[in-house]
């Protein structure tokens, strides 16, 4: 079969590589449809780690995606040949001290696909999962929205952790797929009132579509001043959605006194710092968000519902021989790209 490869830093080829096969009774034979170009699959493109994990090359990323089930193993029940389904991209051993308090998202021996030294990616034509990573999709999404679930499911995930209230009011500095999901997740269990930023006005443009309070842009205006303006009293919650220091910066200053802070971008810095004055003051609560907990099924049915509509966020459509044209647009933040995806 076909896989698209990392080679090198920057460097991908299309490559011939061995079928995978059934070996336990859980496995599930999938035909890979569509795959989504993650942040972080564009990390290990362009730096060749993110922090302490680190590519041996060659090596195969991707973790966003949606397939149709060919085979099963004998004691698969979930699916059955020819469905479609969405992924979930984490192998959990489910015996851990973690797994055992249902926090599947922080299991020590996690397996997550597109990850070093856990499991190669799915830009390929062909996968082998564990069946319980399957949830089957029928004809309730598109192909391409069953992709989108994945990201979306850690918008749902970061805003159920943070604990908000009806109506209230939060910035997601990031307009990127995660804030996106962040807004849309925020919308349809809070009736939050979300203000967005993002340095890309074509990310603003499309943030429109899911009818935030307020957009702006830290390039062309003081967005902290301008948000504040609005809310004097600050902001309930911020959700650091793009891994900058400046946002993090940034979200301190919109906090009000007892804020939580939500960290859910990834930097590519080893470490970040704190304006631990103004954050002691007014006592913020930090938590990080680790990808996202036992929430797939729930976004799935979401978007079923139509009570989120993930349409607006996918933006471009490449073949898997255009795979380095389509990380690269999406490192570069190129033509307005939000979510781009890869048909097989």
């Amino acid at each position: 079969m076909k896989a698209a490869v990392l080679t090198g830093i920057r460097q991908m080829e299309i490559r011939e590589v061995p079928d995978p096969k059934i070996q336990r009774d859980n496995d599930v034979l999938l035909k890979i449809e569509r795959v989504g170009v993650c942040g972080s699959d564009v990390h290990y493109y362009a730096t060749g780690h993110i922090g302490s994990q680190i590519v041996q090359y060659p090596y195969r990323v991707g973790h966003e995606c949606a397939a149709t089930v060919l085979e099963i193993g004998a004691a698969v029940k979930n699916v059955k040949p020819g469905q479609k389904v969405a992924i979930d991209p984490a192998m959990a051993c489910h015996k851990c001290d973690q797994c055992k308090l249902e926090r599947e998202n922080t299991c020590r021996n996690l397996r997550f696909l597109g990850c070093p030294g856990q499991a190669d990616g799915c830009l390929c034509e062909r996968m082998v999962l564990p069946s319980e990573c399957l949830f089957p999709i029928d004809d309730k999404l598109t192909l391409d929205q069953a992709v989108c679930c994945e990201p979306l499911a850690i918008g749902v995930y970061a805003v159920q952790q943070a604990q908000m209230k009806p109506s209230s009011d939060a910035a997601i500095l990031g307009a990127g797929p995660i804030g996106l999901s962040v807004m849309l997740a925020a919308h349809a269990n809070f009736r939050t009132n979300c203000y967005i930023t993002d340095k890309i006005p074509e990310r603003l443009g499309v943030a429109q579509k899911a009818n935030p309070v307020w957009t702006g842009n830290p390039d062309k205006s003081n967005i902290v001043s301008d948000i504040l303006n609005t809310q004097p009293a600050g902001m309930d919650t911020v959700f650091e959605c793009a891994g900058q220091q400046e946002t993090i910066d940034q979200a301190i200053d919109l906090l009000k006194p007892g804020g939580t802070l939500m960290l859910i971008g990834i930097p590519r810095e080893e470490r970040i710092s704190f304006k631990i004055d103004t954050m002691r003051r007014k006592e913020i609560t930090v938590i990080n968000v680790r990808r996202q907990n036992l929430c797939e099924q729930k976004t799935i049915d979401l978007v079923a519902s139509g009570k989120i509509n993930v349409d607006f966020m996918i933006t471009h459509h490449f073949k898997l021989d255009q795979a380095v044209e389509a990380f690269e647009m999406v490192e570069n933040y190129r033509n307005g790209v939000v979510k781009a995806i890869i048909e097989l």
